[in-house]
């Protein structure tokens, strides 16, 4: 790495993690950082999955109260099927020819940056129909094991695009919860964490005997998301959620239209 290019990699993940904490959407910005500086899309992939993965081990044991070992128990299929597809993901990843990958960055970047946009909509819908499900509880306990059987399999098929990209997968996990009778709304951001951090480990293990982890701009990138997440974070939060919002948005919206035109027209 050039100095420049540890001044970029370090000052955008430190915004990256500062954007994690409060709203997401940070990978936005440092996968493209990464790719900006030379390195082949598969590998600043895998390189920015292993960057950010402390934060998500942070983020699911600042949730650790609202999830209960009656919940964790109940959540034991999911998990399973994540981490099964996470492997599955990695895997078609690095088996993805780096032109091929090249050419599906602008639309892998304009899906999570949707996902996001609707993230408030898909929130809203679990958590009401949650509450639906709460209040049938006298009726029927729990979900049918068909219920199960299919949001497991629904589960599995999110987790492969965790290993593979990963991003706003999240705001996708929230409906499945909700259809499980997952009811508190931060138990369903702990538990959504939570799966994230494990098929993302998963996927980084099999990044890493891979050896697709540059090793010297990952802990560059590491200690700047550290460092967002844990200092930019106090200032981010002062300002209006919705503008933070829109921040990530123009930088989701903005990073698929540039790589539009960089991959498929110029």
């Amino acid at each position: 790495m050039t100095p420049s290019h540890i001044i970029l990699l370090f000052s955008v993940a430190v915004i990256a993690g500062a954007l994690n904490s409060v709203a997401g959407g940070g990978s936005f910005l440092s996968f493209p950082a990464l790719m900006f500086t030379g390195v082949t899309s598969t590998i600043a992939n895998a390189t920015n999955t292993t960057a950010l993965w402390p934060g998500t081990i942070a983020s699911t044991s600042a949730y650790r109260k609202s999830m209960s070992s009656e919940l964790v128990r109940r959540m034991i299929p999911l998990v399973v099927s994540t981490v099964i597809g996470s492997l599955i993901g990695a895997q078609l990843l690095l088996k993805t020819k780096p032109a091929t990958f090249d050419r599906l960055v602008p639309w892998l970047l304009l899906v999570g940056t949707l996902f996001f946009n609707f993230r408030s909509k898909l929130t809203g819908w679990a958590g009401s129909h949650a509450g639906t499900i709460a209040g049938q509880r006298n009726a029927q306990q729990g979900p049918s094991l068909t219920k199960v059987a299919l949001v497991t399999l629904a589960q599995g098929v999110l987790g492969i695009y965790v290993g593979y990209f990963g991003a706003g997968v999240g705001i996708l996990m929230l409906p499945l919860l909700a259809l499980m009778g997952v009811e508190d709304i931060h138990a369903m951001s702990g538990v959504r964490t939570g799966m994230i951090t494990c098929g993302n480990t998963v996927a980084i293990i099999v990044f890493i005997l891979a050896h697709a982890v540059l090793w010297p701009q990952m802990f560059v990138m590491t200690i700047g998301a550290i460092v967002g997440g844990y200092g930019g974070a106090h200032y981010a939060q002062k300002m209006q959620p919705q503008t933070i919002s829109y921040v990530v948005l123009v930088i989701g919206y903005g990073m698929a239209t540039y790589f539009f035109w960089r991959t498929w027209i110029a």
